[in-house]
């Protein structure tokens, strides 16, 4: 069944997002008696269209929520690289997504644009959570500085420095974590000043490997490898 996430829940009538009525009628062309499912407060429903403007729940569906709680912070790239992580990010269930200004980004200023890049980045967010079948979507903040992240529980960064522990090894020794957070550099990767800022705040320095890999493909490597380990 097609999975939305729904704007409001009033006793058994769901309220979908405008789009989503659209997408129900125009795109998938289902019809009235046809079942969705839709997810209000992280609960999953199985629903029934009545109407194109009605749709009731007819019962809960038990379904599994993440237990590790991912945080992705990312440079700002162009368009439709940062269009691809915020998809496949979300598909391989990233809990937050914070984009920041590393100073070798080649888009270096969007103050002007913020507000409706976030509302774009959230779409997407939506889009896959919903093609995923996920319970949640990614929240998506503003666009930080470095020195703005107020983040606890384990945290990374990814270096391409040499001799430094690798993400395997660093994941092996720990015992037990619910929360993790993973700096992305940009093209180029970040400068030691930036790096070094990061390990001050707390960040471990990691590399993923021999490989250097495009800034897009490191958070679905990353979150791969927690997914492995998180079925385990």
């Amino acid at each position: 069944m097609q999975r939305y996430f729904c704007k409001e829940k009033i006793n058994n009538q769901i309220i979908l997002y405008d789009d989503d009525y659209h997408h129900i009628k125009n795109v998938m062309r289902m019809n009235k008696g046809d079942n969705i499912e839709v997810v209000y407060d992280k609960k999953v429903y199985k629903c029934e269209i009545k109407d194109f403007d009605l749709i009731e729940v007819i019962e809960e569906i038990n379904s599994n929520e993440e237990n590790l709680e991912i945080t992705l912070v990312i440079p700002i790239l162009k368009e439709q690289k940062m269009d691809f992580i915020f998809q496949k990010a979300t598909e391989l269930g990233v809990s937050k997504i914070i984009p920041f200004y590393a100073k070798r980004s080649i888009v270096s200023d969007l103050k002007e644009k913020e507000e409706k890049k976030i509302i774009r980045w959230t779409k997407i967010c939506k889009e896959a959570s919903e093609q995923s079948k996920r319970n949640t979507i990614p929240i998506v903040t503003s666009i930080k500085k470095l020195e703005q992240l107020k983040i606890d529980g384990v945290k990374l960064v990814c270096s391409t420095r040499e001799k430094i522990e690798n993400l395997k090894i660093f994941l092996q020794s720990l015992s037990n974590y619910d929360k993790i957070t993973i700096v992305v550099g940009p093209e180029g990767g970040l400068t030691l000043e930036e790096e070094q800022k990061l390990n001050d705040m707390g960040f471990k320095s990691i590399t993923l490997g021999n490989r250097i890999m495009r800034v897009e493909t490191v958070p679905i490597f990353i979150l791969s490898v927690l997914n492995y380990i998180s079925m385990e």
